[in-house]
């Protein structure tokens, strides 16, 4: 059964502190190691739990705000059946098409990222290829070689396609759920408490 927005309203209360800006990613059939060396990156020490990795992308920026740490980004990552996960605390590189698309090379990759300011994008790239891209908040708005394969379920999960905006925003939930449903990969409160991130910076320009 397709989960819905509402299965993830656990994430902006559970987890405030990267609820407010995030990229998540899944890369199927590459190791982290290898999404790391796709991406041009370097390791870093693992963060045990999504709080410990999110603390610790904030301390790289206090820490070199200006210099390094402005132009590189944490990412934390882990291997989830056949996927490999990544999470970036105020990220955006994994919706970045100049970088996702080459690192799509010969696999699935599904990012979906937002900011502070409730800018948003979902992307979906398979062996170099934009399938699909929008803004979470405005689906209508759709563009890649398949923008409208997926109406049919988007509208189940709980994006609002047509007419009048609902009068509660769960667009950045409802990207959760698409990303699980292209993946079988489900994020859940235990897997971001609990897990092991291995951890690599990556220069974002």
């Amino acid at each position: 059964m397709t989960k819905t927005a509402a299965d993830y309203a656990w994430f902006e209360n559970d987890f405030p502190d990267i609820a407010e800006a995030y990229c998540f990613t899944l890369v199927r059939g590459l190791t982290p190691a290898e999404v790391v060396t796709r991406l041009g990156g370097r390791p870093e020490a693992p963060a045990q739990g999504v709080a410990a990795l999110t603390d610790a992308a904030f301390d790289l920026f206090d820490r070199t705000e200006g210099g390094d740490g402005g132009e590189r980004q944490l990412i934390g990552m882990a291997a989830v059946g056949d996927w490999t996960l990544l999470i970036e605390p105020n990220g955006y590189l994994g919706v970045t098409e100049e970088r996702a698309l080459p690192a799509s090379a010969g696999t699935s990759w599904i990012s979906h990222f937002v900011n502070v300011n409730a800018v948003g994008t979902f992307l979906r790239a398979e062996d170099g290829v934009l399938r699909l891209e929008f803004d979470p908040m405005f689906p209508e708005d759709r563009r890649g070689t398949a923008p409208d394969e997926l109406l049919d379920v988007m509208e189940r999960i709980g994006f609002h396609l047509d007419g009048e905006p609902p009068e509660t925003d769960l667009s950045s939930l409802a990207a959760f759920a698409l990303a699980e449903h292209l993946t079988g990969v489900a994020v859940t409160p235990e897997l971001l408490r609990d897990t092991e991130f291995s951890c690599a910076t990556v220069r974002i320009r």
